[in-house]
């Protein structure tokens, strides 16, 4: 099996099997919804709570590394955590969900096959990866051209995002400049 399948298979079967909520973002959900690239790590978005840290520490097994308390500590500061799967070498960065808008990517996510293996995993819509890249982009002082690059070609690949979502959405998350410049990138190519 490849590094990213048996990753993806051991973390999501993890979750699933204490009933965590959760969906894969970042850009291996960019690739998924748009234009495939390769990419370091796993991004999931996670409705963890403080008091299941230890059982998903336990849940992943020993061809993990995860800190019960760091994990714990960074849930309760609804701060991102890093688990690593040693044996692939692959990191997992988890953002536990605590704002609307990461509840909003859960109640939304989809089932798409990831992976060699076609692993069948949550994953955020192309709406909300489009918002979520459009901010981390605004976030990271907007000077990733690999960021924009995800943000385009998500606009070019989904012609038919629900835009009064979208609009809605980079409102309240404070990025809608940066969609409309976006839109206007796509449009002139």
């Amino acid at each position: 099996m490849d590094v990213l399948s048996e990753t993806l298979k051991e973390v999501t079967s993890a979750l699933n099997l204490l009933g965590i909520r959760y969906a894969i973002g970042g850009s291996l959900a960019s690739s998924a919804r748009s234009i495939w690239r390769t990419t370091l790590d796993v991004d999931i978005v996670a409705a963890i709570a403080p008091a299941q840290a230890e059982a998903f520490v336990k849940s992943l097994g020993k061809d993990w590394y995860a800190d019960v308390d760091s994990l714990r500590n960074a849930i309760v500061t609804g701060r991102s955590f890093n688990i690593i799967h040693m044996r692939n070498i692959q990191k997992v960065d988890v953002f536990p969900a605590r704002e609307p808008f990461h509840q909003t990517q859960l109640d939304r996510a989809t089932v798409l096959p990831l992976g060699e293996e076609q692993i069948p995993c949550v994953v955020t819509t192309a709406e909300d990866i489009l918002l979520a890249k459009l901010r981390w982009y605004r976030e990271g002082g907007e000077v990733s051209d690999r960021q924009w690059s995800d943000i385009a070609g998500i606009l070019a690949q989904n012609p038919n995002l629900d835009w009064p979502y979208v609009d809605s959405w980079a409102e309240r998350l404070k990025v809608a400049d940066l969609l409309e410049r976006a839109r206007e990138d796509v449009q002139e190519r």
